[in-house]
């Protein structure tokens, strides 16, 4: 990937605003800053200077910010002009940075060039664009911590451990003619040990981190009139979809974010589940359906005032084999069924949407069901690439542990633990191929 040209982009969001920002990064920032304002100010140094065009004449007036390089964001010379924020005023400053000589930046691109000239490793990278787009304070401080170099810390010293115990496997391997048998020793089972240890550790916080960073995707599913919509409203906290006692009144997907405890919810009503002539109602269970096979969890709705057994096994039996699924017993206001968790069925709730007795229970039960613990201080945001690193890099060393406690292989062992290691490189990014990081940078937004 070269880094050898300018690049530039407005790096405040669109619309109106008191400030608005234009990012320079590359070669050419003094040639640019030359032309644009009459040179470079002193390096992080705020100073107030006039923008012209080509003929010289006026296009705003605003701060330049000069940080060189490779004590700067992107490891490159960084102009920063901070100028009135209305769009007209931002485009023109753009055009005229770009006819000195810069291109305009793909998304992610300062990131990217920060990366590739070692500012940050690729954990730290994403996490600027996870704290950019935060759903909840929780995942923003966790994203700050990534941002922070914890979590990269956190990979380079699990990293470290599997090198060390690489090294005194390979030296037993290379010295077989010594007494002592080092792959027998107790030492190296404690190492072991504790390197299982610190795995199960790192994968724990990893996933609380995704969490965090990926949301939960839940689906409220039933029968028409079993009081899907009126759920969705009563855990949203407002009235975001259509509520009447005419059953398949909901034709489309309804989706409301919420969050809880941190975690970022998709909540998704959908249209009640039966076979229909109608072909409007036809497409919205076809659409339900789609949304079932995506979703993390099911929320199945079920009229406890007028309970069908048969009806209900039916139901729950066209439901994705895979799909977790917790039952919801609602309309309790008039069957008489007390509120909270059902005994004898560890996966239902009984509740009214009506009246919110129960909600709790409900909401209770959705935090076990998805195993979030809370937004500990040692979390941090995560990815379900890293997610899936972590878990080939387990796989790895479990599968080491076993040829080694199974026939004594050192040779495999040291193999396997050379895998684990490539796997964990693959999350700060020491070991990346180019079509993946075009993929990571391209989510990002421009200007970034």
């Amino acid at each position: 990937m070269s880094t050898e040209d300018t690049i530039a982009a407005i790096a405040t969001p669109p619309g109106r605003g008191g400030v608005g920002i234009v990012r320079v990064s590359g070669p050419g920032v003094p040639d640019i800053a030359r032309g644009l304002c009459g040179g470079l100010p002193p390096a992080r140094r705020a100073v107030l200077r006039r923008f012209v065009d080509a003929r010289g004449q006026p296009l705003d007036t605003g701060l330049v910010l000069f940080f060189p390089g490779p004590r700067s964001y992107t490891g490159e010379d960084v102009l920063e002009l901070h100028g009135h924020g209305g769009p007209v005023v931002m485009d023109m400053l753009l055009e005229r940075v770009l006819e000195l000589g810069a291109r305009l930046a793909r998304p992610g691109e300062f990131s990217e060039r920060a990366f590739l000239h070692g500012r940050l490793d690729l954990a730290q990278a994403e996490a600027v664009a996870d704290l950019i787009e935060s759903g909840s304070r929780a995942a923003a401080r966790a994203a700050l911590r990534s941002l922070e170099g914890e979590f990269s810390r956190a990979v380079h010293a699990l990293g470290e451990a599997l090198i060390e115990l690489r090294m005194y496997v390979e030296a037993a391997i290379d010295f077989p003619e010594e007494e002592i048998d080092l792959l027998a020793e107790p030492e190296l089972n404690g190492r072991l040990d504790a390197l299982g240890e610190a795995f199960d550790r790192l994968m724990e916080q990893t996933r609380q981190g995704s969490l965090l960073q990926e949301g939960l995707h839940l689906v409220i599913v039933g029968a028409p009139n079993a009081g899907k919509s009126s759920l969705l409203n009563r855990l949203a906290g407002r009235e975001a979809a259509i509520v009447t006692d005419i059953p398949g009144t909901t034709r489309d997907l309804v989706r409301e974010a919420i969050q809880l405890d941190g975690v970022p919810i998709q909540l998704v009503d959908t249209a009640g589940l039966r076979e229909s002539e109608d072909p409007v109602e036809r497409e919205g269970v076809r659409r339900a359906r789609a949304e079932l096979a995506r979703a993390d969890l099911a929320l199945l709705v079920i009229d406890d005032d007028r309970r069908d057994a048969a009806a209900e096994r039916a139901l729950q039996a066209s439901l994705p084999p895979a799909l977790e699924v917790l039952r919801c017993y609602n309309k309790i206001d008039l069957s008489g069924r007390p509120p909270g968790t059902v005994p004898g069925e560890p996966e239902a709730v009984a509740l009214s949407a009506r009246t919110g007795a129960g909600l709790q229970a409900l909401r209770d039960r959705i935090r076990r069901r998805i195993g979030f613990s809370g937004a500990a201080e040692d979390t941090f945001i995560a990815r379900r690439r890293h997610l899936d690193a972590l878990r080939r890099a387990h796989a790895h060393f479990l599968a080491g542990t076993e040829v080694l406690r199974r026939e004594r292989a050192g040779e495999l062992l040291a193999e396997e633990l050379r895998l684990a290691h490539r796997a964990l490189g693959e999350i700060t990014g020491e070991f990346t191929s180019e079509d993946l990081l075009e993929r990571i940078f391209s989510r990002f937004c421009i200007g970034k």
